[in-house]
């Protein structure tokens, strides 16, 4: 007989229904393989979905691994909010009062909770610089176009145009 998974369908970043970000997130997945957590992912067309996990760390209180359709993520924003938010629901209990711990492909990833709001700090950057205009071609093909960037820094929205 199959076992089954209980997951959930989260609006992210919105308290209002269908405006924020869809993210599909499967409870208890230790036993989803790999090739079924990718497979899932592609299924649910969404643009994350992700598997919690018991946690390999010791100051962790759960992992996560975050999939979209094309493959796996180390780390994603609106992943990492709504899955601590699914864990909670799902009566997930954190070893600090007012901070849970996600463990996730970049590491350990602290989120704040204030009542019913979680957030976190952004992690260090695992790259940084400019962006070879071969690896953009590498990577997009004959898709590639001309673009503006916008990073928002400690506050301040810094806009970068670039064109291969």
């Amino acid at each position: 007989m199959p076992v089954t998974h209980h997951f959930h369908q989260l609006d992210v970043f919105s308290s209002i229904p269908l405006l924020g970000n869809p993210l599909a997130v499967v409870h208890a997945a230790a036993d989803v393989s790999d090739d079924t957590m990718a497979r899932f992912a592609r299924w649910t067309n969404l643009s994350e979905t992700t598997f919690l996990l018991p946690p390999q760390h010791p100051e962790a209180d759960y992992r996560v691994r975050i999939y979209t359709p094309g493959g796996e993520l180390l780390f994603a924003g609106h992943p990492t909010l709504g899955s601590c938010h699914a864990w909670l629901m799902a009566g997930g209990i954190a070893k600090a009062r007012d901070y849970i711990v996600q463990e996730c492909g970049i590491g350990l990833v602290r989120i704040r909770r204030d009542g019913s709001r979680l957030a976190f700090a952004a992690p260090p950057l695992l790259r940084s610089g400019e962006v070879d205009a071969a690896w953009l071609q590498k990577l997009h093909g004959d898709s590639v176009f001309p673009a503006t960037i916008f990073c928002n820094i400690n506050g301040s929205t810094t806009a970068r145009d670039f064109a291969p």
